[in-house]
């Protein structure tokens, strides 16, 4: 039996061989995955929300939520809480045990003014999942999409 390596040898060996092998390395990288609020959680179990396997399997892949944008702290800055619906109240304000199963917070690679927090919005970037405090603010976050962008849909 072929292994998958030896088969993917084979190809690029075959290009190669056709004048192919300087676009080899650019044929694009895995598609982002798409991810619904719905998704994000298997179960509540005995210490709380359980992730769900698919949030498990995109840890640390690109990833594509829609949503809503949570108000900000301030008008323009590096981060947002992305909702399920629209939302006025802080979900910051309490620990990763009280987190809410419909928010993911959003770290963008630069600071942008944000939008009206009823505008439905799409938001890309690499997921990460797990308890984290936030360094510079004190937040506390289970899931993150980082190194992200956002556009309204």
């Amino acid at each position: 039996m072929r292994t998958h390596l030896a088969a993917r040898r084979q190809v690029l060996a075959s290009l190669a061989g056709l004048g192919l092998a300087p676009f080899v390395g650019a044929w694009p990288a895995r598609a982002t995955e798409g991810l619904s609020f719905d998704e994000l959680y298997g179960k509540v179990g005995v210490l709380g929300l359980e992730f769900s396997g698919k949030t498990k399997a995109l840890a640390g892949q690109s990833v594509t939520m829609r949503g809503f944008m949570a108000p900000p702290l301030k008008a323009e800055a590096k981060f947002f809480v992305l909702t399920e619906i629209p939302m006025s109240l802080c979900p910051f304000c309490s620990t990763d045990a009280d987190w809410p199963d419909n928010i993911v917070v959003v770290y963008l690679t630069q600071a942008q003014t944000f939008v009206q927090a009823n505008r439905p919005i799409e938001a890309s970037g690499r997921l990460e999942v797990g308890s984290w405090r936030d360094p510079e603010t004190g937040f506390v976050s289970l899931l993150r999409i980082v190194d992200a962008s956002f556009a309204t849909v």
